[in-house]
């Protein structure tokens, strides 16, 4: 089920309904609501990978207390071998079989051994990689002995299924999110107001903003060799902004539904597209998986804690593995060693900062080009493609920039209508201005401090240009549902 469907226009206020008021002081009523709303919620794609969630689900709520429970070690490593067995098994076989046999035969055929491709069809269950990372940190936390298991399985499973970050995030921790389906939870107006706006403003950016720009970015991404200079370069910048605006605006649509029901859920995203250092860009961009990477992959190789040459390992290991995460192919691969390669450079210049004296308007103009360059193996269907556009781009660029009509011409080659082009440049701006002033706070807190004319004057502006200018039925999956 998509956030932005009529099922789910349906949906979510059925649940709000039987779980503020039938439900109202009935704890484990609630749990169980949310849990069948969550299958329902998933099971919508695939009824069939329910199985795996709740697979995932039973064998991490017993081995979670079956590590808690002995302090033999051996038997402790043993049982969280088993957990990430069955759960990097699952995913590896779903997200990985097809990409390392395909991988290992092109290996063959080059070094002049003829195999042949067989793979299964296999299909991707949706949002395996996200629950995937949540169950992990459930039993290496309480293998780490910072957890302590639940034995409620409702609960757990909840924890595990929680439809509003279920699919795509933001990928919550047991220590924050599972103690919520523990305790009473009681109406509040303002907590519930607060989720609205947050959702108000994540439609917003995956309506009118990723989804309008999906259409043309997907022209020029799916014909690379068609389009050359300027035309690749706003394709690029536009994807940049579509998979922000797709993603962000997803984590701000599950941040709020969770509010709807009293959950609090992490923030995912701080405008990372204003960061002076690609540092700072993963402070801000995909919080709850850079720091799940960070405290169970670099952290666990050594970290900070270490030299510098193993320090740079540390950093090019977690970046790769990030790649590889995000899809089977690799362009990703690729994408996270870029990456992982710039945020090793930092490291070294960090203590001599030798780029102190450049302003950080630069800065910030010179990590979003760097950012746009590995979007562009991030976006593409292959490796071939990505070199193919850059040999596109640097060839046209010039003759573009000489000659106003082969610029206007480039331009309107996906996007051939004025009106069109004035309604996008009028939604940009309008996203460009409220991204700017949400630096360090989100949309709530913004609106929140407005003067009530004002705030539901931005309401119904927002809701408006929703309804008269966003993409509906055109981009309507999310990007990182793939993942």
């Amino acid at each position: 089920m998509l956030f932005n469907s009529v099922e789910f226009l349906c949906f979510l206020p059925a649940v709000f309904l039987l779980y503020w008021f039938a439900l109202k002081d009935n704890l484990k009523g609630q749990n169980v609501l949310v849990l069948i709303a969550s299958y329902v919620f998933y099971g919508a794609w695939d009824p069939r990978f329910l199985a795996l969630i709740i697979l995932s689900s039973v064998i991490d709520f017993l081995l979670g207390q079956a590590i808690f429970d002995t302090e033999n070690k051996r038997r402790r490593k043993l049982y969280l071998f088993i957990s990430l067995f069955v759960n990097l098994g699952l995913l590896g076989f779903f997200k990985y079989y097809g990409f390392f046999v395909d991988s290992f035969v092109e290996l063959l055929n080059t070094i002049g051994f003829q195999a042949h491709k067989s793979t299964l069809n296999i299909i991707l269950p949706v949002g395996i990689s996200f629950y995937t990372f949540q169950t992990l940190s459930y039993t290496i936390d309480i293998y780490r002995k910072r957890l302590e298991p639940t034995r409620d399985l409702i609960a757990f499973s909840t924890f595990v299924a929680f439809f509003p970050q279920l699919v795509a995030g933001p990928i919550e921790r047991a220590s924050n999110l599972l103690p919520q389906f523990l305790k009473k939870r009681t109406f509040n107006e303002e907590y519930a107001v607060s989720g609205l706006r947050i959702m108000l403003w994540g439609f917003f950016k995956k309506v009118v903003i990723a989804d309008r720009l999906a259409e043309y970015v997907d022209i020029v991404y799916s014909s690379p060799g068609e389009f050359q200079g300027i035309s690749l370069i706003i394709a690029t910048f536009f994807f940049a902004l579509q998979i922000y605006c797709d993603f962000s605006g997803y984590s701000d649509i599950a941040i709020g539904t969770a509010r709807l029901m009293g959950f609090d859920l992490m923030t995912n995203f701080r405008t990372p597209y204003f960061a002076t250092s690609l540092r700072e860009f993963w402070q801000r961009w995909h919080i709850s998986l850079s720091t799940w990477f960070r405290d169970y992959v670099y952290i666990p190789l050594g970290g900070n804690r270490v030299g510098e040459a193993r320090k740079i390992f540390n950093l090019m290991v977690t970046f790769l593995v990030s790649g590889l995460w995000h899809g089977a192919n690799w362009t990703f691969v690729i994408w996270g060693g870029i990456h992982g390669l710039i945020l090793s450079l930092e490291t070294v210049f960090r203590k001599s900062k030798p780029f102190s004296f450049v302003p950080n308007f630069i800065k910030g103009i010179f990590i979003f080009a760097v950012v746009c360059l590995a979007w562009v193996f991030f976006r593409a269907d292959n490796v071939s493609d990505v070199f193919l556009i850059f040999k596109n781009t640097s060839n046209g660029l010039l003759p573009q920039l000489k000659d106003p009509l082969a610029l206007e011409l480039a331009l309107r080659s996906f996007i051939p209508s004025s009106k069109e082009f004035i309604n996008l440049g009028i939604s940009l701006v309008l996203f460009g201005i409220i991204e700017i002033l949400l630096y360090n706070q989100s949309f709530h807190e913004l609106v929140a401090k407005w003067k009530r004319p004002l705030r539901w004057g931005m309401y119904y502006l927002i809701l408006f240009w929703i309804m008269y200018f966003g993409a509906f039925n055109k981009g309507a999956q999310f990007i990182y549902f793939q993942f």
